[in-house]
């Protein structure tokens, strides 16, 4: 079996640095390295990313975006871990603006053509006061689905509130249901490394790699 320790990348949204995001993430962090695995916080906010251009061929173009940024180095150290968690606070009861043009950049300038990603092991963290977690949240399980990773189940999901003016991890429920998801997600690297040799099948066929192309290998 690969004896190299489990690597957790997470993708942080948040623009603020110290801020409740970053306090959890911290706190995820810590529960990865007790367990022997590596872990690492990618903060979009230390990132250039250019929002999708008005170039209108994503739909029919068969190689990465011509857009020079730093997704391509972004999506290399993704490719490279075993686990991914996507971390973003709430805005304007939505995705926080780095996060939306992180998953519409990554989605369809990099990731729509082999869908590297695929049976990697997702997970979702969202802060917020108290409004529209849930609907952030459930944006993002979208994406990781679309990107064919596995999503564990860890009871109730990540969804981390704080209503007081200062960061501060006060939300025991939150709390114990990231702290679930960390371990569910460690668990199934673990599992998924031992079991790995056994399958000598590609477990994403050539056929479900694009989703623009139909089962017979022909455009849809």
């Amino acid at each position: 079996m690969d004896d190299r320790a489990v690597r957790i990348l997470a993708i942080c949204g948040s623009e603020r640095e110290g801020g409740n995001t970053d306090l959890a993430l911290g706190h995820a962090g810590e529960l990865v390295r007790a367990r022997g695995a590596e872990f690492e916080v990618l903060h979009l906010r230390d990132h250039r990313i250019s929002p999708c251009s008005p170039c209108g061929d994503c739909n029919s173009r068969a190689a990465a975006c011509e857009l020079r940024d730093d997704m391509p180095g972004i999506v290399a150290r993704m490719r490279a871990a075993d686990g991914l968690i996507y971390a973003t606070p709430v805005h304007g009861f939505g995705l926080a603006h780095l996060m939306q043009i992180f998953i519409e950049r990554a989605g369809v300038g990099y990731l729509r053509f082999d869908r590297p990603l695929a049976n990697k092991v997702g997970g979702v963290l969202v802060t917020g006061r108290r409004y529209s977690e849930g609907s952030v949240h459930n944006q993002l399980v979208d994406n990781l689905l679309l990107n064919r990773m596995i999503l564990v189940g860890s009871g109730f999901p990540a969804l981390l509130r704080n209503t007081a003016p200062e960061p501060a991890l006060d939300d025991r429920e939150g709390l114990d249901a990231l702290e679930r998801m960390v371990h569910r997600m460690l668990d199934m690297c673990l599992l998924l490394r031992r079991n790995g040799g056994e399958y000598p099948d590609d477990p994403l066929p050539s056929y479900d790699r694009n989703e623009r192309v139909s089962r017979r290998g022909l455009p849809v």
